[in-house]
């Protein structure tokens, strides 16, 4: 090959290069697209990736499918997303256990890096935490129980749904705030975890309100606290755990968007412009605000730093607990 083809087939290929993204994002999707949760069925995430993806097929005509890939505090299905191809056509549901896993995780045991094999597309929505007890604890106040737990360092417990998820976050920022030791109880998904806090096999659970709301208004546990600045309008008779005794305490479980790093930008636009608009639905804000959830709306580029900055916040949890 001469010198001027090599140049010419260079120039083709730079072309190309620049004309496949716009064309991509006109044309996309043009067939199924999956959304990986890397959570269990019936947790917030898995709850929220059902109901964006029924808006996606609706405003777009094709199916958004979600797939539970489930394990290894989120490692699991957060590895599956970041490698798949970056073609718009796999989508991650993602949530405050994937910035947590940046600190709490080696490299090694995570077998990817957050920032750099995912690229944020836009966040979902976010909902304060609740702090229930089985109602077999003696406890009928936060203050209460933390005196019953600083009576039994390390015999009482608590469930989530895995390491690293919010819900093991913020029980260790919890117990790291409020001076006491309880031992950590770490259940494959948040359904488990439940089930177990309401059939006491552990004493103490910290949940998202829009998930375990039913099960306080039935009396299978005791709400003691809400984790947010304000007390949250779907338990307005709890108090937060400011309120209880643990003044500064704050913790919420947030949703979001990610696709393996190299999709398309203008793919990642387009879905973010959808995504936006969605959560901004009259339907789904009502519908989310009778559960305790508030839409989050961004740009990628915010939501890039929004993640950044999380990253942070939890690397210092971290350290602030493994101290303690």
């Amino acid at each position: 090959m001469t010198a001027r083809q090599i140049l010419l087939a260079l120039a083709a290929g730079l072309l190309a290069a620049f004309s496949a993204s716009p064309s991509t994002a006109q044309d996309y999707p043009a067939h199924a697209v999956r959304i990986v949760v890397p959570f269990g069925a019936g947790g917030p995430a898995d709850v929220a990736a059902r109901l964006i993806g029924q808006a996606l097929q609706e405003r777009f005509g094709q199916p958004f499918v979600v797939e539970n890939r489930t394990g290894a505090g989120g490692v699991i299905g957060t590895v599956e997303a970041a490698k798949s191809p970056a073609d718009g056509y796999t989508l991650l549901m993602m949530s405050n256990t994937q910035t947590a896993n940046e600190s709490l995780l080696t490299p090694e045991q995570r077998k990817y890096d957050l920032m750099r094999d995912l690229a944020p597309i836009a966040p979902v929505n976010y909902s304060d935490l609740v702090i229930v007890v089985n109602p077999q604890v003696p406890a009928k106040t936060l203050a209460e129980f933390i005196a019953l737990a600083k009576a039994q360092p390390g015999k009482l417990n608590y469930a989530s749904s895995g390491q690293g998820t919010p819900y093991h976050m913020a029980g260790e920022l919890f117990k790291a705030m409020a001076g006491i030791d309880l031992v950590h109880v770490p259940y494959r998904n948040s359904g488990e975890a439940r089930s177990g806090v309401i059939g006491g096999q552990v004493q103490m659970m910290i949940d998202a309100v829009p998930a375990m709301a039913p099960n306080i208004g039935e009396n299978q546990v005791r709400a003691l606290a809400t984790t947010g600045k304000q007390r949250s309008a779907v338990l307005p008779n709890v108090p937060t755990a400011g309120e209880a005794g643990v003044p500064g305490y704050e913790a919420t479980i947030w949703l979001g968007l990610m696709a393996p790093a190299g999709t398309p930008k203008p793919v990642i636009d387009k879905l973010n412009s959808a995504v936006n608009a969605l959560v901004k639905r009259p339907d789904i804000v009502k519908l989310w605000t009778e559960q305790g959830a508030v839409p989050m709306s961004m740009t990628s580029e915010e939501f890039d730093k929004f993640l950044r900055g999380d990253i942070v916040k939890w690397a210092d949890v971290v350290k602030k607990f493994s101290k303690s």
